[in-house]
């Protein structure tokens, strides 16, 4: 669980990253787990864009995505979200 004010320092820091995963039209699929899980493993904060011919909500691809990887939804605005999630090497120092 992430305190609020290192969500805070996340959110700031995902604010200049660029996405790294799109969700389009096949919604979210079991390569799409696998990717966002070892996106996660390399990087830790990882930023993900809907696109708008997607089938579901980004809330409840936020949640779904955060789920099925063990990580905690960051922020979600507009058509992207950020997911985190500390990995074995803590490359963050959070």
């Amino acid at each position: 669980m992430v305190d609020k004010q290192t969500k805070k320092q996340l959110r700031k820091m995902a604010n200049s990253y660029r996405s790294i995963l799109q969700i389009g039209k096949d919604g979210l699929s079991y390569n799409t787990m696998e990717t966002l899980d070892a996106a996660l493993e390399a990087h830790e904060l990882v930023k993900c864009k809907l696109l708008k011919t997607s089938p579901i909500d980004v809330r409840e691809a936020a949640i779904e995505c955060a789920a099925n990887t063990h990580s905690e939804v960051i922020h979600v605005v507009g058509h992207t979200f950020v997911l985190y999630r500390r990995s074995k090497e803590n490359k963050l120092g959070m």
